[in-house]
C-alpha cells in the first residue's frame, strides 16, 4: 500500500533527523504542574529547530502549558509518567490564526508527538473558563449553541511528514486533533479519551493526502473518526483507517459532514465499534463534493444506533450537487439494540426526530442525483424489529412512499427522515446496487417490510436471508424501481 510504504519512509528519514535528544529540564521546563511552562518549552522548540532538529524530551511529571507551536525537523517525546498538561487560563492560547489550539504547527515538516505519556488539555474546565470570560464581556464570542470557540487538542495545517505514535490524548475543549490540508501522517496506537465538553471529535482528517490511521482507540463524545473536505480544490485521498477501536456518542466513522472537495481511495479495513449513538459509517457528501473508491472491510459494530447511511444532499441549494460511486462495504456485522446505545456516557447523544421507530441502513441520493455502483457483500444487520405503527407510520403505498421528504438541505443524519418505511434496508435515488450474502435478521415483529427501493435502479440481489419472527415471506418492497434481479 503506498501509503504504508511513505510511512516507513518517514519513520526513517525522522530518526536521523531526531538523532539529538533534548532534556526538557535543560530549557528550565519545570515537571511541577504548577509552573506555567508555555515560554519555556517553546524556546526548547526553537532551539531545537535552529541547530537542525531533534528531540524535545519529557520525562516522568506534569508540565503545564498554553498554546505551543513545533517547528521543522522537531519532535516530542512524552515518555511514560509524563503529562503535558492544558492552562485552565483562557489567555494562555493563542486565539488569532486558522489553527486556535495547545499544539500547532503551520506549513512545516517533518514533525512527530509520541511515546507513552498524556496530553490532558483540561477542556472541560477550559471551556468553563472561556465562557465566563465571555459572559463578563472581556471575550467576544457569539456562544453559537452556548458553546465557545475554544482550543482544539492539535492542529496541523499544511504540514509534511507527520507522526502521532503512542501517545494518550484527554479532556480537550474541542476536536481532538485536526490535521488540516497535511501530506503524509501516520496515527499510530494512539489512545484517545475525550468526553470532556461537545463537539469532541476523536480525530479529524481535513482534505489531507497518504494518511494511515492504525492500532489506535478512540472514545469521544463526538464522531470518533471524521474526514473532511473543505475546499472545492483538495480532498481527502489516500486514506487508510485500520485495527482501531472506537465508540462514539455520534457517529463511529463518518466522511462528511462538510463536502466541499471530496473523498478518493478511502480504505477501511478491520475495525471494531461498540456503544455508539448514530451510525456505525456514514459517508455523506451534502456540499457539493464527491465520494468515490471507497472499500469498507472488516468492520464489526455492537451496541450501535444504525448501521449504515450513504447520503448525497444539497444544504448550499446550489447547481453544483454532490456524487457519490463505487463504494464497496463488505463483512461487515452490526448489532442495533433496542434502547439508546450511550446511555450513561458523560454527553450522550441528543433525542431529536422523535417520535421514530429504530430507523434502517439506508442508502437515499436525491432525485436526478443517484448513488451508483454500490456493493454491499457478506453483510449481517441484527435489528431489533419492534416497529410500531401508532409510534410513526409510513406505508409503502405510492401516496406514502411519495411523501416520503428529499430533505436536500437538511444536516445529514441517518435521524433526520424520522420514520422510514423498512427496517432492514431503504434504498432511494440509487443506480447499480449489489446485495450480495445479505442477511437481515430483526429480532422482533416489526410493521414494516425489511427493504423498500424507491426509485432504484440495476439492483442485482442474491443470497438475500431475511429473518423476522411471524413473518414467512421475504419482505422486499419495490416502488418506482427499474432492473432489479432477485
Amino acid at each position: 500500500m503506498k501509503v504504508y510504504i511513505l510511512s516507513i519512509l518517514f519513520s526513517l528519514s525522522f530518526s536521523l533527523v531526531w538523532s539529538k535528544e533534548y532534556n526538557a529540564s535543560f530549557f528550565g521546563i519545570k515537571s511541577d504542574g504548577v509552573t506555567l511552562n508555555t515560554n519555556s518549552i517553546q524556546t526548547g522548540i526553537n532551539y531545537i529547530h535552529k541547530e537542525g532538529g531533534g528531540v524535545l524530551v519529557f520525562n516522568v511529571g506534569r508540565y503545564l502549558t498554553g498554546s505551543i507551536e513545533l517547528k521543522s525537523n522537531v519532535a516530542i517525546q512524552l515518555k511514560e509518567g509524563a503529562v503535558l498538561v492544558g492552562s485552565l487560563n483562557p489567555y494562555d492560547y493563542n486565539m488569532e490564526g486558522p489553527c486556535y489550539s495547545m499544539i500547532r504547527a503551520i506549513n512545516k515538516k517533518n514533525i512527530a508527538i509520541y511515546g507513552k505519556g498524556i496530553i490532558d488539555a483540561q477542556g472541560r474546565q477550559v471551556s468553563y473558563n472561556i465562557i465566563d470570560q465571555v459572559h463578563k464581556g472581556f471575550i467576544k464570542d457569539p456562544l453559537e449553541n452556548d458553546r465557545p470557540r475554544r482550543p482544539r487538542g492539535i492542529h496541523f495545517k499544511q504540514c509534511r511528514g507527520i507522526t502521532i505514535e503512542g501517545i494518550t490524548i484527554k479532556n480537550t475543549c474541542d476536536w481532538t486533533q485536526e490535521y488540516e490540508e497535511c501530506d503524509s501522517l501516520w496515527v499510530r496506537g494512539i489512545t484517545v479519551d475525550n468526553k470532556a465538553y461537545w463537539n469532541n471529535d476523536g480525530i479529524d482528517i481535513v482534505d489531507c493526502q497518504n494518511v494511515l490511521i492504525e492500532n489506535s482507540f478512540f472514545d469521544s463524545s463526538d464522531d470518533a473518526v471524521c474526514l473532511k473536505s473543505h475546499k472545492t480544490e483538495t480532498a481527502c485521498r489516500n486514506v487508510v483507517i485500520r485495527n482501531c477501536t472506537m465508540r462514539s456518542s455520534a457517529n463511529g466513522i463518518k466522511l462528511g459532514t462538510m463536502t466541499v472537495g471530496g473523498y478518493e481511495n478511502i480504505r477501511i479495513i478491520n475495525n471494531k465499534i461498540y456503544d455508539t449513538y448514530r451510525s456505525a459509517l456514514t459517508i455523506a457528501t451534502p456540499d457539493g463534493g464527491y465520494a468515490r473508491n471507497i472499500v469498507v472491510d472488516s468492520l464489526q459494530a455492537y451496541n450501535t444506533g444504525n448501521a449504515i447511511f450513504l447520503r448525497i444532499g444539497n444544504r448550499m441549494h446550489s447547481n453544483k450537487i454532490g456524487t457519490m460511486d463505487s463504494i464497496l462495504i463488505s463483512n461487515l456485522y452490526v448489532e442495533i439494540p433496542e434502547g439508546k446505545p450511550d446511555t450513561g456516557y458523560e454527553y450522550e447523544g441528543p433525542i431529536e426526530h422523535m417520535p421514530r421507530n429504530i430507523s434502517p441502513a439506508s442508502i437515499i441520493g436525491l432525485k436526478g442525483h443517484p448513488i451508483t455502483h454500490v456493493t454491499l457483500k457478506n453483510v449481517v444487520i441484527n435489528h431489533p424489529g419492534a416497529g410500531k405503527p401508532e409510534i410513526a407510520k409510513v406505508g409503502v403505498t405510492p401516496e406514502e412512499l411519495d411523501r416520503v421528504p428529499e430533505l436536500a438541505d437538511s444536516y445529514p443524519e441517518f435521524s433526520c427522515f424520522k420514520e422510514l418505511p423498512a427496517w432492514g434496508l431503504y434504498l432511494r435515488h440509487v443506480e447499480r446496487i449489489i446485495l450480495e450474502n445479505v442477511t437481515f435478521i430483526a429480532r422482533k415483529k416489526d410493521y414494516r417490510p425489511a427493504i423498500v427501493l424507491d426509485d432504484a435502479h440495476h439492483v442485482s440481489m442474491s443470497k438475500m436471508k431475511i429473518q423476522e419472527p411471524g413473518k414467512k415471506k421475504q419482505q422486499i418492497h419495490i416502488y418506482q424501481s427499474t432492473n432489479i434481479t432477485k
